[in-house]
């Protein structure tokens, strides 16, 4: 199958990652998988057409950086694209955003070239007209991160083809810590924890909206009886030290949370060096990437409820499932910190289920059944 992926996002974030993991994916199982997406600005940023010609994927057009839809701007690339579906004999265009959406329709209109959707938001679409138009019969196939999102989207779509598919995780590179390679003891001292400490942890762009107001009530609460936990927060943002760092500080916690910032080269070993994961509020990627990382990793997960993460953490056997109240939270954290036999029960499990259920060769699978469904309703 010729498959083209497009998007108008340059940056390496959000979806970008499970895009190029499942473009790398179907590749491997046959398919003539390419991409189209926006070059950066700045050519020594990290972004997607970047990682993606270090794995290989050159980006077959260079489209416009730019959000929404206006149809005059954006006409040059819908004609750039349909030229190149109709030089190429691509079949189906992935698009993930709105704006690359109506440009593959655009570019696809007159042709056999099938559309589907990516809804990357754990959020299901609102049913405004525009909305049920584009993500109704403005699109061959519908997929959704989670099977709530495909519930709740299954009216919108009247019966067209819909499907919902966890994400998936590069496990050749996320896997659990080695006993005695001393390289967890090595990130620790680098981050400056003691080797003994009890450490959880957290992957997130520092926002408001992502509860770190949750998180670091909880940590106040945990450290009232485990004064040798820390929190390492892993992730970056504008809004760090009012979201964040201040508040840790009004709470007396600056000991007890290391800021470890945002980590390239060594964050799998960062994920490694933790005793238990934590996730509260999916980002723009609502298959909560950094959870399945942390599965990989043979670490439990104690999570929300939100989103997806009720379907990727299994309560009670591979992490645990809380409210969102500090002491919900805390609670979960002490139960895991004082079992280590549990703990390392519900990690083996995570690391079983992210082998057999978020392998990148399984979402392929998935994703090829949807394109099928979408070719044929064309």
């Amino acid at each position: 199958m010729k498959i083209l992926h497009i998007t108008s996002d340059w940056k390496w974030t959000g979806p970008a990652e499970p895009m190029l993991v499942l473009l790398q994916a179907l590749r491997a199982r046959g398919h003539e998988a390419d991409l189209a997406c926006a070059e950066p600005p700045d050519p020594s940023e990290r972004s997607l057409s970047g990682e993606a010609r270090t794995r290989g994927v050159t980006p077959q057009l260079s489209l416009l950086s730019a959000r929404g839809i206006r149809w005059r701007r954006d006409a040059p690339d819908a004609r750039r694209l349909r030229e190149l579906i109709l030089a190429e004999g691509v079949e189906l265009i992935h698009a993930w955003h709105t704006r690359d959406h109506v440009l593959a329709i655009r570019a696809a209109r007159g042709t056999r070239t099938a559309v589907v959707r990516t809804l990357p938001a754990a959020d299901p679409v609102s049913g405004a007209p525009w909305n049920r138009w584009l993500f109704g019969p403005g699109t061959h196939g519908l997929l959704c991160v989670s099977r709530e999102v495909e519930r709740r989207c299954a009216k919108l779509r009247g019966g067209r083809p819909i499907a919902a598919c966890l994400g998936a995780v590069e496990l050749d590179r996320f896997r659990p810590r080695k006993v005695g390679d001393g390289q967890s003891a090595r990130v620790r001292a680098k981050l400056g924890l003691a080797a003994d400490a009890a450490v959880i942890g957290i992957v997130a762009r520092v926002q408001p909206h992502r509860r770190f107001d949750l998180l670091l009530g909880a940590m106040g609460e945990l450290v009232r009886t485990h004064a040798h936990a820390r929190l390492v927060i892993v992730g970056r943002g504008t809004q760090l030290h009012e979201v964040a760092r201040r508040p840790a500080a009004a709470l007396g916690l600056a000991e007890h949370v290391v800021f470890a910032g945002y980590r390239r080269d060594d964050y799998a070993d960062v994920l490694r060096a933790l005793d238990v994961f934590t996730f509260l509020v999916p980002g723009s990627d609502g298959t909560c990437r950094a959870v399945l990382e942390a599965a990989a990793c043979g670490l439990p997960t104690v999570a929300t409820r939100r989103g997806a993460l009720s379907e990727i953490v299994v309560d009670g056997e591979t992490g645990l499932l809380v409210d969102e109240t500090p002491a919900s939270l805390a609670a979960a954290w002490r139960r895991l910190l004082d079992d280590p036999t549990e703990r390392a029960r519900l990690g083996r499990a995570a690391y079983q289920r992210a082998c057999s259920e978020f392998r990148p060769q399984r979402l392929a699978e998935d994703v090829e059944l949807l394109y099928a469904a979408a070719l044929s309703a064309r």
